[in-house]
């Protein structure tokens, strides 16, 4: 039911209803009532009327504008697929003509080719004909010189050949020699190139380690905590971390002082995490000690891991791996060994795949070649053989094991990559500031300086600071009395007069501790 006859049935509705209360009403009024409640529903009538046709009209309006958007819409698409066609046609069109010429092409070329090869055979038969005339002409030759000769066909022959083969021995023999000495040249001459090809292709930087890490504060104020009541804070400190805190008028700085990069790192770690805490106090200090030298480790292993992914190398030992980390803190003659181990893997990959070898077993090797360097438990032993032993503890290949043995000539070399290795790490260790032997021969005296002093019974940790100028002792103070505490400083450094090489003089500190620790619970 639409609009309209709702609008109509309502103004009937309407009507009825005045007749009916028009009826009901009784004189004058009513009958004023009446025609009031008529002339309204006349009104509504009317009303309703013009409101159909108003609607009416709207609805025939908006078909009309459907139907000719509709109308608009086809005739679009209409022409867009329209002119899809024609395109398309246009194009096979194209192609029905560039087919055609190809077709034409091949045509001309089948008769061109057919035009050759009728030459050719021309050409063969006239070949063959001058060959039979030739080989006439040559036996007559051979017979009238048979004649002048008085020597047959098969004995000049003969001659001939045995006069060829003394001329050919001689000349054979000076080519020789000379084709010897330019492979000679142009062998020397591709190493030379190969080998300057795979160093421009590795980047390397070089960072010479040095033994003094500075640790930034924000204001001076926090060397006085850092320092404590008489000294206990930083004396605690470098008890806990073997290194010298050097804490003077420098703005704005900390200077942490120790050869060992390790230690250095873990004090400037444990100070960090002091100074943001602002709790510093012995106690403190060598709980934070602790967690950081836990830390330190666990960072260890994240570089080695890092290190092996990054060079694509895989199925590395666990304990390999995290001597792979450790080379990060330490150094070669001044170069970072974690560096040098790397440019070295990188070198050794370039030149194998040069030289048609395994490119990815010589990264492996390269590598691991000084691994023997940061194991200290064997120090009588050449760190290539350690590191050889290392690689077959933990089932290296057997050519990268030679390899790590032999890259300075401890053993014979029994593989191709062997000689790979030991020129890549020559390369990487002569490049211009690459090293530095009065660095290393600096670590080597400090290290040999706390080796002698653990070597004593009762010595629990020993630390060489002041750049090798004291040697701090700390001893087990149940073990050592006051009195022999006092003999083993004495004892220590008799020692290192006797066995050491060193500037100036060197203070021996023997540090006796006694700790009452009790648990309230």
């Amino acid at each position: 039911m639409d609009t309209v006859t709702i609008i109509i049935l309502s103004s009937l509705a309407a009507m009825a209803i005045g007749i009916l209360i028009g009826r009901s009403l009784t004189g004058k009024s009513a009958n004023k009532k009446i025609r009031t409640a008529e002339e309204q529903s006349k009104l509504i009538l009317k009303e309703a009327e013009v409101n159909a046709e108003s609607i009416k009209k709207d609805k025939i309006l908006q078909a009309k504008e459907n139907f000719f958007k509709m109308k608009t819409e086809f005739e679009e698409e209409s022409n867009r697929k329209k002119s899809i066609l024609l395109t398309n046609e246009q194009k096979l069109k194209q192609k029905e003509i560039n087919l055609n010429k190809q077709f034409e092409q091949i045509k001309r070329k089948e008769e061109e080719f057919e035009r050759l090869r009728e030459a050719l055979a021309n050409q063969m038969e006239i070949a063959r004909q001058r060959k039979e005339e030739f080989e006439k002409m040559q036996k007559q030759q051979i017979k009238i010189l048979e004649k002048a000769a008085n020597l047959s066909a098969d004995e000049a022959k003969t001659q001939l050949v045995e006069s060829l083969k003394n001329e050919a021995r001689t000349n054979a023999s000076a080519q020789i020699k000379e084709i010897v000495a330019e492979a000679k040249m142009t062998a020397a001459k591709e190493a030379r190139k190969v080998v300057i090809e795979a160093i421009q292709r590795t980047a390397a930087e070089h960072v010479i380690e040095n033994a003094v890490s500075v640790f930034n504060i924000e204001s001076d104020h926090i060397k006085g905590k850092v320092i404590g009541r008489e000294g206990r804070n930083i004396k605690a400190l470098e008890a806990a971390t073997g290194v010298e805190i050097i804490v003077d008028d420098t703005p704005e700085a900390i200077i942490i002082s120790g050869f060992d990069p390790v230690r250095r790192e873990i004090a400037r770690l444990s100070l960090h995490r002091l100074v943001q805490d602002g709790r510093i106090h012995p106690a403190r200090i060598e709980e934070i000690v602790n967690k950081t030298t836990k830390n330190i480790i666990e960072e260890i292993v994240e570089i080695g891991e890092r290190t092996v992914i990054d060079l694509s190398v895989h199925g590395l030992h666990p304990e390999l791996i995290k001597m792979v980390g450790k080379m990060r803190f330490r150094s070669s003659y001044g170069q970072n060994l974690l560096q040098h181990s790397r440019e070295v893997a990188n070198l050794c990959a370039t030149l194998a795949s040069e030289l048609g070898l395994n490119p990815k077993l010589a990264r492996r090797a390269g590598l691991l070649h000084d691994i023997g360097k940061v194991w200290s438990e064997e120090p009588e032993k050449s760190h290539a053989i350690i590191g050889m032993e290392l690689a077959e503890k933990y089932k290296e290949n057997d050519e990268v094991c030679n390899a790590i043995g032999a890259h300075h000539d401890e053993i014979e070399m029994t593989s191709m990559i062997s000689p790979i290795v030991q020129a890549c790490d020559a390369i990487s260790g002569s490049r211009p500031g690459a090293r530095r032997e009065i660095m290393e021969q600096y670590l080597k005296r400090l290290k040999d300086l706390e080796s002698i002093a653990l070597n004593f019974n009762g010595v629990n940790k020993c630390y060489a600071i002041q750049a090798g100028r004291e040697l701090r002792v700390l001893v087990d103070a149940n073990d050592i009395d006051d009195r022999q505490a006092s003999d083993l400083s004495f004892n220590i450094s008799q020692k290192i007069e006797s066995d050491m090489q060193y500037p100036g003089q060197i203070k021996v500190t023997v540090i006796r501790e006694i700790r009452a620790v009790s648990f309230a619970k």
